[in-house]
């Protein structure tokens, strides 16, 4: 004899095995999406787009951090050591404007004890011209912030004249925001000194 109480346990079987299809489904659906989600985030962060002046779009490449630490702060001590000591009559505020910018303030201090010398005063009074004719760096990625030495070959035009001279520098280097256009390498030189300097015999070589 078929009672009501069948047909209701019956219905709620069913109902059971509806719901747990569901939430079954609804985990895998879920899971499904997390995994595109996830890819196309990690797409997009080793891919970017520069656009031209044209409007045209270019995809660019990206690479992590790590790999391209070493080539910014090679970047970041030769565009500093470039405006610190590639200078001129012409070009002498504008230079050191730019330096600061990349530096803290052993950077300032150097630069105000120059001034205080004289340095810059005598540039522009005899017209000389102070090029920088090399700039390697040394430096050391395992610790932040990171140790750097630079040996600088520079050269000074005195008239018919040219003196050439070799400077090494110390200093560090840490991590800040990046900052268009006057920081873009995110990248801050501190305890910067200027080891020694010698200047190279003409049967040196540069």
């Amino acid at each position: 004899m078929k009672t009501p109480y069948k047909n209701i346990y019956s219905s709620l079987r069913q109902n059971r095995w509806v719901v747990l299809a569901t939430i079954i489904g609804a985990a895998l659906t879920s899971t499904v999406a997390i995994v595109m989600m996830a890819r196309t985030h990690r797409q997009a962060m080793e891919n970017a787009f520069a656009i031209q002046t044209d409007g045209q779009v270019i995809p660019l490449k990206l690479v992590s951090q790590k790999e391209n630490l070493l080539v910014e702060a090679q970047a970041h001590l030769q565009l500093f050591h470039t405006y610190f000591y590639h200078i001129d009559a012409g070009s002498v505020e504008q230079h050191l404007e730019k330096a600061l910018w990349l530096g803290d303030s052993s950077v300032d201090e150097l630069y105000l004890q120059k001034k205080a010398d004289g340095v810059y005063n005598r540039l522009l009074q005899y017209s000389l011209v102070q090029r920088v004719l090399s700039s390697d760096s040394k430096i050391n990625l395992k610790v932040a912030p990171y140790a750097f030495e630079v040996k600088t070959v520079f050269a000074i035009d005195r008239g018919q004249v040219t003196d050439t001279y070799e400077l090494i520098t110390t200093g560090k280097l840490l991590h800040v925001d990046r900052n268009f256009p006057h920081n873009p390498h995110g990248l801050l030189i501190t305890d910067f000194f200027e080891n020694s300097l010698r200047k190279i015999e003409t049967d040196e070589g540069p």
